[in-house]
């Protein structure tokens, strides 16, 4: 097995192997670190000698990592983010004096859900400080948090790893009708809710979806009622009034049920399968761990956003 002592190593290969890592891309890396591309891809090359192993092997456009490589980047991101932290941060964030701005991956149902409370926080407490959200596509989530293009992902993300994250709250679908549909006939009142009634039922209703909430549409694939799907919508703004003002039904987070049916005029019924709880988790890169800044902005989402018994981030 190929051995160095840690007294052979220059700090910038480690910058330069970081860089490469977090964006796949030599020139992009190159870019973010201050160094020009030959002298990159020199450090990558001087890193290879050392380490005995390549590192990165070109894959198209794209530079894909080694398993050495995937095993020493948790490693060299923790260590180069403290360092930065160190000599780069004030010991004390003051968020009522900072204009920073932090970018956020959220749907536009997460934004319904979690921005409101969020602002109404921000505002009074940090007016300096703004949130822009930028959803990006959930395989590459985890790159953009390492690569510092997000600070921070909200959502039901399963397939996004290598990320730091805390539970936010636990949610489940339920359809959603307008007052006055005729599906209600079919409905037994529970524990105070509506449940439909036997297997088929479902099958009688129209129902809408979003695109943007792909899950939703899995779940009407998954129990045969795509030829039930008669609009699929880019964004969520438009389904409350759609459901009010038509037969069609919406599978949604039942958080967001609720908040649709607080006027009076929709209806939330569980529907007569058992659909499996989902976590809605806050996530962040291990480099920005150890930020002041990130520190008070996860705090905060987690205090303005979770339930009591979730209320738990370092």
């Amino acid at each position: 097995m190929h051995t160095m002592h840690i007294n052979n190593l220059d700090l910038n290969l480690l910058r330069a192997f970081d860089a490469v890592y977090r964006l796949r891309h030599v020139s992009r890396a190159a870019e973010s670190i201050g160094l020009t591309q030959p002298a990159t891809s020199h450090a990558i090359t001087r890193l290879r000698l050392l380490l005995g192993d390549p590192l990165f092997v070109r894959s198209g456009s794209s530079m894909t990592p080694t398993p050495r490589a995937q095993q020493l980047a948790g490693a060299v991101t923790l260590a180069l983010s403290a360092l930065a932290d160190a000599l780069d941060e004030p010991e004390r964030f003051d968020p009522a004096r900072s204009h920073r701005s932090f970018r956020l991956h959220m749907t536009d149902i997460g934004e319904a859900r979690f921005l409101p409370q969020l602002m109404a926080q921000l505002c009074p407490h940090a007016p300096g400080i703004t949130l822009e959200t930028q959803p990006v596509p959930h395989a590459d989530v985890a790159l953009a948090l390492d690569a510092g293009r997000l600070d921070f992902a909200i959502g039901f993300l399963p397939g996004v790893d290598n990320t730091e994250r805390v539970e936010l709250l636990r949610d489940t679908y339920v359809v959603l009708v307008r007052r006055g549909h005729p599906i209600l006939k079919r409905t037994q009142l529970k524990n105070r809710q509506r449940h439909l009634e036997g297997p088929d039922a479902l099958q009688q209703l129209d129902f809408a979806a979003v695109r943007s909430h792909a899950d939703t549409l899995r779940l009407l694939q998954s129990h045969q009622l795509e030829s039930r799907l008669k609009l699929t919508a880019s964004h969520f703004l438009a389904l409350p009034d759609i459901v009010r003002q038509t037969d069609l039904a919406v599978l949604v987070p039942q958080t967001i049920a609720e908040h649709m049916s607080a006027t009076g005029d929709c209806v939330l019924i569980m529907p007569p399968f058992a659909l499996r709880a989902f976590a809605v988790s806050l996530h962040w890169s291990r480099r920005v761990h150890h930020s002041a800044a990130h520190q008070w902005l996860r705090q905060l989402i987690v205090a303005t956003c979770a339930p009591p018994a979730s209320r738990r981030v370092s």
